[in-house]
């Protein structure tokens, strides 16, 4: 049987390159000998990521779609139209089977050039409210393939989110001790982890800091990933202060509730692994990382606190008493994983593959 040729697009966030690698990751296990292409920019993640992670990494141009009529705008449909010529070549040189994509934008160009050239075409949407980007695609593809159920695309299809095997199939329970060590603190006593993701949130982390004493003195202890460059929070014993995790499995193994940011990576991952959360939805944008957590918190695996009302007595007043009853976290942790999906970059890949091959 001839391997697969797959091109899968997508870059700029984590949000969108970490799904993807993930679904390169389990194409590579199940087909070793499959060819694998990612489209992406030379300035963004994916620049660094994909070759890192062992993959071909082929760049364009970067041509955001103009939102002001501006010189950009005049510039905009004949370097719109260089992109997608580029990228039709790219797939007929390399025999390119299917296009997967996950956001951003280098998508439009790859959705386009997919379609004018019949390449079948697959499209994840990792957010409740769709990018313009997969807007565009979902309306050419193959398959539609989403995070979150309700996501207003034609055909969409929960499968959840693709994400590493490390995060995807975590014992909680059976690192949680090693893991809690691993972080200095005890095992004999609730952790609670903070985050606001990889830039950090400046008032979720002034708010727990201010709350310290408080779940410290009540026997609590706090795992605190303040972000990068914003680790201006005193450490103390039982209060452990980190800028990053590079392995977050190893933060959601020790804790034992989580305050944290609800953009859709971080939702799927928690939900994944069966880790209560109190989400505190990003207070700017279009609102889409309230929507992200509200499907979770109706099915009772969180809470949800606007960003303005997490303050220092919220947290005491709400949050010690939950970390301190484990008969509440339990039943949380259940109804969390019973929303999550663990196997999404299983399916997701088998989709991709199938394509490829007709299927």
């Amino acid at each position: 049987m001839t391997p697969p040729r797959i091109l899968l697009a997508g870059g700029g966030s984590a949000g969108h390159v970490s799904p993807l690698l993930a679904v390169a990751g389990r194409i590579r296990e199940s087909e070793p000998e499959a060819q694998i292409m990612v489209l992406g920019t030379q300035d963004g993640l994916e620049a660094d990521l994909v070759p890192a992670a062992g993959f071909e990494l082929v760049t364009i141009e970067k041509v955001p779609f103009p939102r002001r009529p501006d010189g950009a705008a005049v510039r905009f449909p004949a370097r719109f139209t260089r992109t997608i010529t580029s990228v039709r070549r790219l797939l007929r040189d390399r025999g390119i089977q299917a296009v997967a994509g996950f956001g951003g934008y280098v998508c439009p160009p790859a959705y386009i050039a997919a379609a004018l050239g019949g390449t079948p075409l697959i499209v994840h949407e990792a957010n409740r409210r769709p990018g313009m980007a997969n807007k565009l695609g979902a309306r050419r593809a193959t398959a539609v393939l989403t995070a979150f159920d309700g996501t207003p695309l034609p055909g969409a299809r929960r499968i959840g989110m693709p994400m590493r095997p490390q995060i995807a199939h975590l014992d909680r329970a059976a690192r949680r001790d090693e893991a809690v060590r691993g972080f200095g603190l005890d095992p004999a006593r609730p952790v609670l982890l903070v985050t606001g993701g990889s830039l950090g949130a400046q008032h979720l982390n002034e708010s727990v800091a201010s709350a310290a004493s408080a779940l410290l003195d009540a026997d609590a202890q706090i795992l605190h990933v303040t972000g990068r460059g914003k680790a201006g929070v005193a450490e103390q014993p039982g209060y452990r202060v980190v800028e990053y995790v590079r392995a977050m499995e190893d933060a959601y193994a020790a804790a034992d509730l989580a305050i944290t940011r609800s953009g859709a990576g971080t939702v799927c991952e928690v939900t994944a692994v069966g880790l209560p959360a109190v989400f505190v939805p990003l207070p700017i944008g279009n609102g889409e990382q309230a929507l992200n957590g509200r499907d979770v918190v109706a099915a009772g695996g969180a809470l949800l606190v606007a960003d303005a009302e997490l303050t220092p007595s919220w947290i005491t007043g709400t949050v010690l008493p939950l970390l301190r009853d484990p008969e509440r976290l339990a039943e949380m942790s259940a109804r969390s994983r019973g929303f999550g999906i663990a196997d999404a970059a299983e399916q997701m890949a088998a989709v991709v593959t199938g394509a490829a091959r007709g299927r």
